[in-house]
């Protein structure tokens, strides 16, 4: 081959190789989704729940997400109720009383953060039972690895809440699941619990079975998702404001930001 001939063959095909890295490296990366509290991704606008892949369960909760929030920016809590979702939800133990506002929190036993807000949450309501009424909604995350265990766990809560035993037994059921490792994942072990705590077990029973509870344990997933919750515990005032541990810096803020989400509120 002429020498000229081969100098230009070999600089033209050089010159493809090194431009092809800079190519693949303009190419735009895939959006990193935000994670759940146990370090699952969680869906994000356009990401729907079916077309994600969760990964294993895993036996210790990861740390909730410092940032990237599924929402764009913190939702005003001046902006009006008709432009969020609505929170409003089965209620299993009959109509509540009507206060001037509603904190709906969700949760998950399972979850060491929910377990940490529950008594300070209890003593806020406690605080505001006057002017604020406290909804709790047990969280499902559909197609999470969890999914099983919280659906347990929401038919527990929901048969409680039938039976008016919440207030009584909410932390008690926390320390059980998180500190003493009770499953609580069947109607067997949940009526032997509870029986252990003076609830009457052909009454609880006959809660857990009932279609009321069915209906609601259908329901809390598709709350967990209208209101795009990213980490747990959650709390929703009137539908527009919203804090969590990551929003209010901590579990421990989480209070004073409900008295300010409260404040910020109009009173119907």
């Amino acid at each position: 081959m002429n020498p000229l001939l081969r100098t230009t063959v070999l600089l033209v095909v050089a010159g493809g190789l090194l431009t092809t890295p800079a190519v693949a490296e303009a190419a735009p990366g895939l959006p990193k989704l935000p994670l759940g509290p146990n370090g699952q991704h969680l869906p994000t606008p356009g990401h729907p729940l079916t077309a994600l892949q969760p990964s294993g369960p895993t036996q210790q909760h990861a740390p909730l997400p410092a940032t990237r929030p599924l929402e764009p920016a913190a939702p005003s809590s001046a902006a009006p109720a008709s432009s969020a979702p609505s929170v409003s939800g089965p209620s299993v133990s009959g109509p509540k009383v009507q206060r001037a506002h509603e904190a709906v929190e969700f949760f998950w036993y399972d979850c060491s953060h929910s377990a940490l807000l529950e008594q300070p949450l209890t003593r806020w309501a406690a605080k505001h039972q006057a002017d604020v009424t406290l909804r709790r909604v047990p969280a499902i995350w559909t197609g999470s690895p969890d999914e099983a265990e919280q659906r347990a766990h929401a038919r527990l809560f929901y048969a409680l809440e039938q039976l008016g035993e919440v207030d009584r037994l909410q932390a008690a059921v926390f320390r059980a699941v998180r500190e003493q490792h009770a499953g609580l994942t069947t109607e067997q072990t949940a009526a032997d619990w509870v029986a252990g705590q003076g609830v009457d077990a052909a009454k609880f029973r006959a809660a857990y079975r009932s279609a009321e509870v069915d209906r609601a344990v259908e329901e809390a997933p598709k709350l967990f998702a209208q209101n795009q919750v990213t980490e747990l515990p959650t709390v929703v005032v009137d539908g527009s404001g919203r804090t969590s541990p990551t929003r209010a810096g901590g579990v421990d803020g989480m209070p004073a930001a409900l008295d300010q989400l409260v404040a910020d509120q109009p009173t119907p």
